[in-house]
């Protein structure tokens, strides 16, 4: 089976996809289901088992992109084996080999948030710069040299970033807890004040300081009345050494005998 040096993308991806199935088609055992680390120099053994039915080069493209994809590097990691066309073992992975998957998958994490970062930055001043011209009193000249931007730059930009802001309002929020903000903000966005205007609120004073404040008289009804004024029954009246406690208390001194905590108490 022959194929040409130079195919387009959509054609290449094809091929490929046609060498997968007729390899999972004659070797199940090996790559059918889930990746496996595949023995050494298994191409010599797949041109052995199947001749003339893959070329050198179709082969090569294949075993590329399969033992280069995330899924099996990280089943190299995990596996002690490797395995043959059979799927029984056929050598062990030496740490070396580990290791080299462990890079390569650390490398590729660090290459997609690197990404993601850059994204979310480009995403934020797209908004930033649809809110600042639906604000401005400038106009289109001078805005355009405010931002550094040519003019035909302009409502691409503008354009994008309507059509981001309208897929951010559109995502699906938590009930609670759910964070706002602009698109590629991940913080989440300030929020309006929950509290309200003061204008209708009750009076902060507590009630009975007035507008004496902390100088005023304790033990004052808020009527004014004095707390004295109203008699008290005989049944209720201390005799005794009850009377003689009890009326330090009264002119808001501890009693006699006792300290302040527990006159507080």
């Amino acid at each position: 089976m022959s194929e040409p040096t130079s195919q387009p993308g959509a054609e290449q991806q094809a091929l490929q996809a046609a060498c997968a199935e007729q390899l999972k088609a004659l070797f199940p055992a090996l790559f059918a289901g889930a990746p496996k680390p595949v023995k050494l120099r298994i191409q010599a053994d797949i041109q052995e088992r199947a001749p003339g039915q893959f070329s050198k080069q179709q082969l090569s493209s294949f075993l590329r992109r399969h033992t280069g994809s995330t899924a099996y590097l990280n089943a190299v990691i995990k596996s002690t084996h490797r395995f043959d066309l059979d799927g029984k073992e056929a050598g062990e992975i030496t740490a070396e080999h580990k290791q080299v998957a462990r890079d390569e998958l650390t490398r590729r994490r660090a290459k997609h948030q690197e990404r993601q970062a850059q994204e979310d930055a480009a995403q934020r001043q797209r908004f930033e710069l649809l809110r600042a011209f639906e604000t401005t009193t400038l106009t289109r000249a001078n805005f355009c040299a405010l931002k550094g931007l040519a003019e035909e730059q302009l409502d691409g930009l503008l354009a994008q970033a309507r059509e981001e802001a309208k897929a951010w309002a559109a995502r699906p929020r938590p009930s609670e807890g759910g964070r706002g903000g602009a698109p590629g903000d991940r913080r989440g966005g300030p929020g309006p004040d929950r509290r309200g205007p003061r204008q209708g609120r009750p009076d902060d004073r507590r009630p009975g300081r007035g507008a004496a404040g902390k100088g005023a008289v304790q033990g004052r009804p808020q009527s004014g009345r004095p707390a004295s004024a109203r008699p008290a029954s005989a049944e209720s009246r201390p005799s005794g050494d009850a009377a003689m406690a009890a009326a330090p208390v009264e002119a808001g001194m501890p009693p006699s005998g006792t300290d302040g905590a527990q006159g507080e108490a």
